[in-house]
């Protein structure tokens, strides 16, 4: 949303931002990095709270927000719980809701969970649709969700492109040094279907792929959940070649990314993110609500199985013309002008603008 945020002065918007701060050491560091101060801070953050607690908690929160703000618009990103219960706490008060990242569908309501419902039900609320990809407004118009779609772009283009462009240099000796393997692999996995047994196959695979290959370095971004945490450092600790990280900020992780051969993950935005850095991925899922990706040849996915995920990874690292098809496929998610076309739509839609936004193809 970042992008979105940056650009509502250019359009004479007064954009006013709530965060709940589910996870407050990952946003704060994502809002000093696009020098963004939040107006209203629900800081709801619990340990080991539950998806009933988030609902709640941002239901109550955002409640004497809408009614001190006063908002003609609420627009909310994504599939996370913030999503979905700010998108409701709108409509109870009929205020209109736009929904940036609209019309995802994996097909299956517990993978990924509970993002695919959270996101199903905000379409539903959602007055303003803004779908990343045609495949996104097809799956709109075929659930007649009946509010205005909108083919943008991803506005996660926008941010990443502005971020890879910065000068920014890895800021320590240790990440510089990672940057400059022979054949890097990022992981980044914390999907709550995957938790217990399927990470467990997932991380006994990223082991025997670093002991396979003497010029595979892999660099692991842990997430702070413990359920994440605990078999990681039971499985990979202790390899000279695997380095388990703390999570980076998000310039951090998008240098690394860039300068990765292959990314492993089970996350949603990064089948978006890696593509448009030219870096070929893993999906360690057996859905996607990104199908393009799929489709365009830039992500693979591999699910959890452990022969088949060591498998695939080392494809990749052993066949050059194989890496570079996935490396150099056309990126299907955007061109870096979503927040423009979302602002543009918004306006058309209030009547200030005669002329609706040239959709992204």
């Amino acid at each position: 949303m970042a992008p979105v945020v940056q650009r509502a002065g250019e359009f004479g918007v007064d954009c006013r931002v709530c965060v709940t701060a589910q996870h407050r050491g990952l946003l704060d560091a994502v809002l000093d990095t696009f020098s963004i101060t939040a107006d209203y801070d629900l800081d709801i953050m619990r340990r080991s709270q539950s998806l009933t607690d988030i609902a709640t908690a941002v239901l109550a929160g955002i409640e004497p927000v809408l009614a001190a703000a006063n908002p003609e618009l609420v627009l909310v990103h994504g599939d996370t719980s913030t999503t979905l219960y700010a998108a409701l706490a709108a409509y109870y008060r009929q205020i209109p809701v736009g929904h940036v990242e609209a019309g995802l569908r994996s097909g299956d309501k517990y993978s990924p969970w509970p993002e695919e419902m959270n996101r199903e039900l905000t379409d539903r609320i959602a007055d303003l649709l803004f779908a990343p990809t045609p495949g996104a407004r097809r799956a709109l118009e075929r659930e007649a969700c009946g509010g205005r779609t909108i083919v943008t772009g991803n506005t996660v283009i926008d941010a990443v492109r502005q971020v890879a462009g910065s000068a920014r240099e890895l800021p320590s000796p240790e990440l510089r040094a990672l940057a400059r393997a022979p054949f890097l692999v990022v992981v980044e996995t914390h999907r709550r279907e995957n938790l217990g047994d399927r990470h467990r196959a997932i991380f006994r695979a990223i082991r025997r792929l670093a002991e396979s290959r003497e010029d595979i370095v892999v660099a692991f971004s842990v997430h702070p959940n413990p359920a994440v945490q605990e078999p990681a450092r039971e499985i990979l600790g202790g390899h000279p070649r695997i380095n388990l990280l703390e999570p980076l900020d998000y310039p951090d992780f998008v240098q690394l990314i860039a300068r990765a051969k292959l990314v492993m993950t089970d996350s949603g935005g990064l089948q978006e993110e890696c593509p448009a850095l030219g870096v070929p991925l893993l999906l360690l899922r057996d859905t996607t609500e990104r199908p393009e990706a799929i489709e365009a040849g830039v992500v693979e996915m591999v699910g959890w199985d452990e022969e088949r995920v060591l498998a695939a990874a080392l494809s990749l690292h052993d066949d050059p013309q194989r890496w570079e098809a996935m490396a150099k496929a056309r990126n299907p998610f955007g061109d870096g002008r979503a927040a423009e076309r979302t602002w543009q739509a918004i306006l058309h839609w209030f009547g200030d603008r005669p002329d609706g936004p040239e959709e992204f193809h």
